[in-house]
């Protein structure tokens, strides 16, 4: 097997939640929520700052959407079905 398609089956398995206990998810969470509260803080201050470097401030905004559909994905692991 190529290395590149170790490589690739070992990120897939780590970036795949279903194989991640509870304990596990919960601190990737908290490491998440925290990475973006910070994106937030500094697209406030470029924008605070009155900074013309629109690219930037787009792409930390494109990190932070990012961010919030990963931690979606895991409180959504984390959160029980209800059944009605």
């Amino acid at each position: 097997m190529p290395a590149l398609s170790v490589r690739s089956n070992i990120m897939n398995a780590y970036n795949d939640i279903s194989l991640k206990t509870e304990e596990v998810l919960q601190i990737e969470l908290e490491v998440l929520k925290q990475e973006h509260r910070d994106l937030d803080e500094a697209v406030l201050a470029l924008e605070e700052r009155g900074t013309r470097d629109q690219l930037t401030i787009q792409r930390l905004k494109k990190k932070k959407l990012a961010l919030k559909d990963k931690i979606a994905v895991i409180e959504d692991r984390l959160t029980p079905d209800i059944i009605a």
